[in-house]
């Protein structure tokens, strides 16, 4: 369903075909159930989705429309990946009055390397699974991945060490994992509830609270729109930073490693973190 699975998935499957529904300039919660994304459906031995009601909005009508016995939910082909893992921020009286919330937790979980180790794990168990003559050569290309992946971990934590303790300001949660992992603390969120788009009065509402803070940048996705966080750079002079929340189709982010370097590389990048 989104990059960062599709990736994943070619690592561990290089002969596999692999196609993901999503690109890293959507939101993957608000997604068009095309005609080409039904006929990939419907060809499709495995679909390997965040779960956790990331794509409850189209996913299911997908799935009806594909009409693919083998990738419906509940069946082998049919992977949720957010239940081989906790989840942060879960909300147990969850409304859709509060925004775009999630009752399991929050699904944004892949930008924490330690629970993507997990999936692919899951994963590689489940590529055995349903292509039972492959199960060697699956086992021996995960073994290799999971060794370079523990040793990329250190390598970034090492690196990102001067990042540990700083404070950030963000709009939506779509990075919340990143920043438990490198122990950096969000104060500030552009959006008034999750998923809605910043207002006037709401920016306004945190600009002492941004300059109390003392963030180092003001971050959001490549999708989201930029003109909130000008508004906000020039009332409180901290930096704007788009990431990349997940795999890119080309560039420096175009595969899971090289996404963890570059929204890395950027941080520590920025002024108040370099100087």
């Amino acid at each position: 369903c989104e990059p960062e699975w599709a990736a994943l998935a070619s690592e561990l499957a290089p002969a596999a075909e692999v196609v993901s529904a999503t690109h890293a300039r959507q939101d993957p919660h608000y997604i068009e159930a095309r005609p080409s994304l039904i006929a990939q459906l419907r060809r499709a031995d495995l679909a390997i989705c965040t779960g956790a009601e990331l794509e409850a909005g189209w996913l299911p009508v997908l799935q009806q429309r594909a009409g693919n016995p083998k990738v419906q939910t509940g069946q082998p082909g049919m992977m949720f990946v957010s239940e081989l893992v906790s989840l942060i921020d879960k909300r147990s009286d969850a409304d859709r009055a509060d925004g775009d919330v999630h009752a399991d937790g929050n699904p944004h979980f892949h930008l924490d390397p330690v629970r993507l180790a997990k999936v692919a794990e899951a994963l590689t168990a489940r590529l055995q699974a349903i292509d039972p003559d492959r199960a060697p050569d699956y086992q021996t290309t995960h073994q290799s991945w999971a060794q370079q992946w523990t040793q990329r971990m250190e390598r970034w934590t090492q690196s990102a060490a001067p990042l540990r303790d700083r404070t950030i300001v963000a709009q939506h949660s779509s990075f919340a994992y990143l920043w438990q992992w490198l122990g950096i603390k969000q104060t500030a969120d552009l959006e008034p509830k999750p998923g809605l788009p910043p207002t006037p009065a709401h920016l306004a509402s945190i600009v002492a609270q941004v300059q109390a803070s003392n963030p180092i940048a003001i971050v959001q996705t490549l999708y989201q729109d930029k003109a909130p966080v000008q508004w906000l750079q020039e009332r409180t002079d901290v930096p704007p930073l788009s990431l990349p929340s997940t795999v890119t189709k080309e560039g420096d982010a175009a595969t899971l490693t090289g996404l963890f370097d570059v929204v890395i590389g950027q941080l520590l990048a920025l002024p108040a973190v370099a100087n």
